[in-house]
């Protein structure tokens, strides 16, 4: 009988215990450092805003979601967090969705979250007003500054998982993608400046597809690899359209093409196939495909993924382990929970040779 009033006591005290808990509920700081209290660990939430969604969907637990952006419902080309997603489809819809359109204050009241995580404005003044007409806690999150292995997109990982009580989830998701920014980068480190090819990145989208003059200065991909990015001495950083003969007095040794610029960059070629023959890249055969990652924002794992591939082109020795295919198969199924790299590959063509005949 005494046993038994020990067990209750505990049982009661424990009970007790988790009740003042969470009475304290969740204090938390977003990424644009406005503290929120949470009465409990969120369990039905919504993303808006470009990425948002994506974030959230690493979490590989789709039953939380309870409303979705048309944009996201539109269409999954692109997106492998959609893709891997399809329960996603039948989600009502909670606004528009795209970065200049606000969220329907009374479409994200209908789903009764517990928390709204937002990747829409840089200041707190978007965030404050959304939570003041819905009465529901705004978490904004951030993608940072790079494409890819930014600190702030772990910082934004590291916050969703204190939102909904699974930090331990966030941090493998975060060691994972900080394993494969140091592999990246402890396999290309060393290789000495000569034995380093020029290279150059093409077609890139930006707003819209472009041909081989769209690029980028100091490409977060080529960066991962310690790659020798010709377009790094204008002193740009981001999106930018060069003169198509500076391309020709670079002369690089190897072209990346963004394959959703592959269509714009065919039929300049039909219409100039002279310019394009002067290229030693393409006369040698070294012009590769390289998947799309930025549809609604950053693609996260089809970009680590592109990353391997770059470094397996350009520096086959340290690579000679990687099947890039198989390497993108194995990102996509930690991250989103699918192996995904043929789907890709049949919606763009994948990881090859281009010729542009």
């Amino acid at each position: 009988m005494v046993q038994r009033h020990k067990t209750l006591a505990v049982v009661i005290f424990c009970l007790l215990l988790g009740a003042v808990g969470q009475a304290q509920g969740v204090m938390i700081t977003d990424m644009t450092g406005r503290q929120i209290e949470l009465p409990a660990h969120a369990k039905r939430i919504i993303a808006i805003g470009p990425g948002a969604l994506r974030l959230c969907s690493y979490f590989k637990e789709p039953d939380m979601i309870v409303g979705i952006e048309q944009i996201d419902k539109d269409s999954s080309i692109g997106r492998p967090y959609v893709i891997a997603n399809p329960s996603y489809a039948s989600l009502p819809v909670i606004g528009p969705g795209g970065p200049n359109n606000a969220p329907d204050p009374e479409k994200l009241l209908s789903v009764k979250p517990d928390v709204i995580f937002s990747t829409y404005g840089s200041d707190r003044a978007f965030t404050d007003n959304l939570q003041s007409k819905t009465h529901i806690p705004v978490v904004a999150l951030s993608y940072g500054q790079t494409a890819v292995f930014d600190p702030a997109v772990y910082d934004s990982i590291r916050l969703i998982g204190q939102v909904i009580g699974n930090e331990e989830k966030a941090q493998g998701i975060v060691d994972y993608m900080e394993m494969c920014r140091l592999d990246l980068h402890n396999r290309t480190k060393d290789i000495p400046d000569a034995d380093r090819p020029k290279v150059y990145m093409g077609g890139v989208n930006m707003k819209g597809s472009h041909g081989i003059e769209s690029t980028q200065g100091n490409y977060a991909l080529f960066n991962a690899v310690n790659a020798k990015n010709v377009v790094d001495e204008l002193g740009n950083t981001g999106s930018l359209m060069i003169d198509k003969e500076k391309l020709i007095q670079w002369n690089p040794d190897v072209i990346f093409l963004d394959e959703g610029g592959l269509e714009a960059v065919g039929h300049d070629y039909q219409k100039n196939s002279r310019y394009y023959k002067v290229l030693a890249a393409v006369k040698n055969g070294r012009i590769y495909g390289q998947l799309p990652y930025n549809y609604y924002t950053t693609n996260i794992d089809t970009a680590i993924a592109d990353a391997y591939y770059i470094g397996k082109v350009l520096y086959p020795q340290q690579f000679a382990d990687i099947d890039p295919a198989a390497k993108a198969d194995e990102i996509y199924e930690f991250l989103v929970g699918k192996e995904l790299y043929s789907k890709m590959a049949a919606d763009y063509g994948g990881f090859m040779v281009l010729t542009l005949e």
